[in-house]
């Protein structure tokens, strides 16, 4: 659906607010279809932007794992690999 929200479970270090805010963000324009809402809208965006995150944050908080946790650069090297074998160089 959203390739541009990343996992934030798991992590170490653990996600920060504005992860947490950007995948929200992008969760809500996707929904809504707007990048940028109208001035009539803008309220209603941000609320949903805020909605959004603290659910997000609950979860986080909320899970439990016995899984290791993983390092954000490994996995961004990991990425960068597969996007290069899919894509090329």
């Amino acid at each position: 659906m959203c390739r541009n929200i990343k996992t934030l479970f798991n992590f170490e270090p653990p996600a920060t607010e504005d992860e947490i805010h950007a995948s929200a963000l992008q969760f809500v324009r996707k929904l809504s279809g707007f990048n940028k809402p109208s001035q009539a809208n803008e309220a209603a965006f941000e609320r949903a932007v805020a909605e959004v995150a603290g659910a997000a944050r609950k979860l986080l908080t909320s899970l439990h794992t016995h899984a290791p946790a993983r390092d954000r650069e490994v996995e961004a090297e990991k990425a960068k690999e597969r996007s290069r074998l899919r894509f090329g160089s």
